[in-house]
């Protein structure tokens, strides 16, 4: 039940823009909730990866005194994926195309992050 509404809530996300490829909801401890993955994308690598770029993400904030992690994003030749919390258990994974417009993927990330933390 949970699953499909995550699942719900990602397919609004994937369709709100095109230049969004792909999305997950993945447990702090690395393990997928969620996903709407391409086919040869591992859910699990993609949940070790986030889990693993967020903690680091986190502990470089702090250490740099930038205040609390809100997000972090990696830049591909190829594209971006773009990490965020999704309340205290949970990252929002968005991966998109190289020529996205990341203004409106940033505002549809936060919504969609609220609604997961809403449910979870």
């Amino acid at each position: 039940m949970r699953e499909q509404m995550l699942k719900s809530i990602l397919s609004e996300l994937n369709g709100s823009s095109a230049d969004i490829e792909a999305s997950a909801v993945i447990s702090a401890d690395g393990l997928t909730m969620a996903a709407l993955l391409p086919q040869d994308v591992d859910e699990d690598r993609v949940g070790a990866m986030a889990a693993a770029m967020l903690s680091l993400g986190e502990r470089t904030a702090r250490e740099l005194a930038r205040g609390d992690l809100e997000q972090v994003m990696v830049k591909g030749e190829d594209g971006y994926i773009l990490m965020s919390h999704a309340g205290k258990d949970a990252v929002l994974t968005v991966i998109a195309r190289k020529d996205a417009k990341l203004g409106l993927i940033f505002l549809d990330a936060k919504r969609a992050a609220k609604a997961i933390a809403d449910i979870l």
